[in-house]
């Protein structure tokens, strides 16, 4: 008889393991119906997520990741919900939008008491612990970083990042390259084999990892932020070199306001060789397998300590990296490369070799945890959970394809994008609004037939950009949030420039921006003195109506 749909997933491992079961009434019997799965959620930064099915899963070795593909279920549409660290893992761990937890930047995030799914697991009998690169509450933001975020509205143009490069150790035998990665692996395997192999409750385990996240580059001079793309010939040899491709790149008098300003400000308007571009892709495709080989550390201890079984194992990442596609490094978009990030689930109760179409983000995780673990669902959450589309549980899938939305959502208020962004995702469409909904043209990309996002149709189909922004406007007031954000940056810039007092020209003219700034200095701060004069909100007064020029 098949089993109810929406039976809770650690039912259902019971229920799918009656038939090696010990016999109805006995000690182990018993046992075994208090059971719950345990629980590895695994998160890397940067990993872009088309890497995890085909075509781009021919650049490099990701065995590991294939793993997963053929024991459980890839998401092939799987959206970071603010392609930037600190905003996106407060999506992650509140499982709500990032314009709910006000996670405006890098630096702003989830309340340090915030109550997120761990702890609700926790509460709910789970064992947990995490290790490595959590960051949802503050990300690791310098000063210029913020400062950078805070008047990104200011009508000026000025370097902030180190222009890309790459940094190859010649080692064949060099594993191990991010150490602080590693280090964290070896503390999640430590704690398997010494508190989780022997604990009487179901545990919950995360690690997160910081590659493929690009490498800090030196204090001073061109290279400067966290622009180098570094890895050794072991993992460099991963690489299919001849299979990597070189982006297609629109003039830079032809580029949206908003990427220019980007590619600008990433360093990345300057001349590139094809070689160099390659370069720097091949790194990080080299990057991405030594992630790759951590994951599979963790899947591998599981299965040595005979956990696997009865484990769900989750990974995914904060964003992705854009790898000189659109002429840009880091992420701070809404092209692919940016924010479509890897999902995948394997384990108890979940599909094997399953791939889920449907759009995802991740907001879902919250859900989906406590899904797993048989706890309720709180209503006043943005996601939902993903053991619908994915556990054998859920078999009637399209009863709950009613409740889940057809559409994602993703957003961006930070540096490097010189105006709040907001992508909405729904079948072949996705359709990018900015600030106040006027001041900045919308983008329009049919992904269906344009996957590399080369061609804004939005003037072209107006009819289908007026709806798309219809259903945005339903689901966030987009204008009021970039007010609320443009506010927020005046405020704070104000408490920091106060706060240097009389040091506030030199400290100024010494952040990351200081090769162009110290040029002309003066020009510069009376920039800023402008932009603190002007309307406190880019939707009042008319204030934008045209796209700022910059000096």
């Amino acid at each position: 008889m098949p089993l109810p749909a929406m039976l809770p997933l650690w039912v259902w491992v019971v229920a799918a393991s009656a038939l090696a079961a010990p016999a109805p009434g006995t000690q182990e019997q018993k046992l075994l119906v208090t059971q719950r799965p345990n629980v590895v959620l695994v998160a890397s930064d940067s990993f872009d997520g088309r890497l995890t099915f085909q075509p781009g899963s021919r650049v490099v070795e990701l065995p590991s990741i294939d793993l997963m593909k053929a024991h459980g279920a890839t998401f092939l549409n799987a959206y970071a919900n603010s392609p930037i660290c600190c905003p996106s893992r407060a999506a992650m761990w509140s499982g709500l939008f990032t314009h709910l937890t006000e996670s405006w930047n890098n630096f702003k995030g989830l309340d340090p008491n915030y109550t997120t799914w761990m702890d609700v697991m926790e509460k709910h009998g789970y064992q947990t612990q995490k290790f490595g690169k959590v960051d949802y509450t503050s990300g690791h933001h310098s000063i210029s970083n913020r400062v950078e975020a805070w008047t990104r509205d200011v009508a000026f143009l000025l370097r902030q990042e180190g222009r890309p490069v790459v940094n190859l150790i010649p080692d064949k035998n060099r594993r191990r390259v991010m150490a602080g990665d590693w280090q964290n692996t070896d503390r999640a395997i430590a704690w398997l084999r010494q508190e989780a192999v022997n604990s009487t409750k179901p545990f919950v385990l995360y690690l997160g990892l910081n590659l493929p996240h690009p490498y800090p580059s030196p204090s001073s001079g061109e290279n400067f932020g966290s622009s180098t793309f570094q890895t050794s010939l072991y993992w460099l040899e991963k690489v299919a070199y001849d299979a990597i491709k070189i982006p297609e790149w629109s003039p830079l008098s032809e580029m949206h306001p908003v990427d220019y300003y980007s590619s600008y400000t990433k360093n990345c308007t300057g001349k590139f060789t094809r070689k160099e571009i390659k370069n720097i892709r091949a790194f990080y495709y080299a990057m991405c397998a030594e992630t790759d080989a951590m994951l599979g550390e963790i899947i591998l201890a599981l299965r040595k300590l005979d956990l696997l079984q009865k484990t769900i194992v989750i990974y995914t990442s904060d964003h992705g990296e854009m790898a000189m596609e659109h002429r840009q490094f880091y992420k701070m978009s809404m092209y692919e490369a940016s924010v479509h990030v890897p999902l995948l689930i394997m384990g108890p109760g979940i599909k094997t070799n399953l791939q889920v179409p449907n759009v995802v983000s991740l907001v879902d995780i919250y859900p989906t945890m406590l899904d797993i673990a048989g706890i309720a669902l709180p209503q006043t959450l943005s996601g939902y959970s993903l053991l619908a589309l994915s556990s054998e549980a859920s078999a009637h899938e399209q009863t709950f394809k009613i409740h889940r939305p057809p559409w994602i959502l993703s957003e961006f208020h930070g540096c490097n994008a010189n105006a709040s962004t907001y992508m909405l995702r729904t079948g072949q469409w996705k359709y990018i609004a900015y600030s106040d909904g006027a001041s900045v043209p919308p983008q329009l990309f049919d992904l269906s037939s344009d996957p590399d996002e080369l061609t804004n149709i939005a003037t072209e189909f107006s009819e289908i950009t007026y709806s798309l922004d219809q259903k945005l406007r339903s689901i966030i007031n987009y204008p009021k949030v970039s007010a609320s954000v443009h506010q927020y940056n005046k405020e704070q810039f104000i408490m920091w420039k106060q706060s240097t007092g009389q040091n506030y020209s030199t400290v100024i003219a010494h952040l990351r921006w200081h090769q162009d700034w110290q040029k002309e200095p003066g020009k510069y701060e009376d920039a800023i003195h402008q932009w603190l004069a002007a309307h406190s909100s880019p939707a009042a007064a008319g204030y934008n109506k045209t796209f700022p020029g910059y000096i």
